[in-house]
C-alpha cells in the first residue's frame, strides 16, 4: 500500500464537478458520502453562529460528533476555516 497523500491529490486534480461526483460514488458507500455531507453541514452551520445544542437538536446527533468540529473552526491555522471564509465571505472582525 502507497504512503503518503496519493488520495488527497487526486483529490485536488479533479477540477470537473460532475467528474468529482462520480469518483465519490465509486469509492465511498452512500452512507460514507451522507456522513460526509452531515460533517460539511455541521461545519456550515457552527461556522454561522448556530449553537452545539442546537445543532444536536436540529440533526439528532450527539454533541461529541459537533464537538470536534467547533475545535477544529477554533484553530488559528484552521484551512477549514479558511475555506468557509472564502465560499461564504464571512470575515473576522
Amino acid at each position: 500500500m502507497k504512503t503518503g497523500y496519493e488520495l488527497e491529490k487526486i483529490f485536488a486534480d479533479i477540477r470537473d464537478h460532475k467528474e468529482m461526483v462520480a469518483f465519490f460514488e465509486e469509492i465511498f458507500t452512500p452512507k460514507e458520502i451522507t456522513d460526509l455531507k452531515l460533517r460539511w453541514q455541521l461545519l456550515k452551520d457552527l461556522y454561522a453562529g448556530h449553537t452545539q445544542r442546537n445543532i444536536a437538536a436540529r440533526y439528532k446527533i450527539s454533541l461529541c460528533k459537533i464537538t470536534r468540529g467547533s475545535k477544529i473552526l477554533k484553530r488559528k491555522d484552521s484551512k477549514t476555516k479558511q475555506l468557509l471564509d472564502l465560499y461564504y465571505n464571512k470575515q473576522e472582525s
